[in-house]
């Protein structure tokens, strides 16, 4: 028992302490989810209400309006409190959603071909990219 005599959670069952607060989560494809937390079950997968996904590029963001959310567990990353303090002192610029999405278009090219010269250089070589092994649900 902790000093307050709170029996101590395990598991899953530290989201509990979570729930209504306005939480950050990190997906296992990449994409961050923000929403306050509604429930959660036994294996961790969680109902996100009034979510958000927010795109980051360099140093802009933008937040797609999702609604209610609700997350796979195992696609949990990351999860941690929005700080309200912290959240209204971004040192990000907020943009729209087209340019945010045309900025993560112009990143993902521009990643695909340092790929592409990369792999060249190295198949050249004789060499493989390790990367090109695998798939990216392969990585997690």
């Amino acid at each position: 028992m902790s000093a307050m005599n709170k029996p101590e959670l395990e598991g899953t069952a530290h989201l509990l302490d979570e729930l209504d607060k306005k939480l950050m989560v990190l997906l296992r494809d990449g994409r961050t989810l923000i929403g306050y937390l509604r429930s959660v079950d036994q294996f961790a997968n969680l109902v996100l209400h009034k979510a958000i996904e927010r795109i980051h590029v360099g140093k802009e963001y933008g937040d797609i309006p999702r609604g209610v959310f609700i997350v796979r567990g195992e696609n949990v990353v990351l999860l941690g409190e929005i700080d309200r303090e912290k959240e209204a002192n971004l040192p990000l610029t907020a943009v729209s959603v087209d340019e945010i999405l045309d900025a993560q278009r112009k990143e993902q090219e521009l990643k695909q071909e340092q790929q592409r010269l990369v792999s060249k250089a190295l198949k050249e070589r004789g060499l493989q990219l390790m990367g090109d092994m695998m798939t990216h649900d392969d990585m997690f």
